[in-house]
């Protein structure tokens, strides 16, 4: 799996759902090294987005 670290999560999942793109947050999220949520690429292959504590 793919992780991208970004300095929002919150920004980032409203620009991709306003894209059209569905993201889910991850439900466990936040844990000690901070908050993640998941998408998959057009392909299918698994995607995360990492926002660090």
């Amino acid at each position: 799996m793919l992780n991208f670290r970004v300095g929002d999560l919150e920004a980032m999942i409203a620009q991709l759902r306003a894209a059209g793109i569905e993201v889910q947050p991850d439900p466990g999220s936040p844990y000690p090294n901070g908050h993640f949520a998941r998408l998959t690429d057009a392909e299918g292959n698994p995607t995360a987005l990492w926002q660090p504590a």
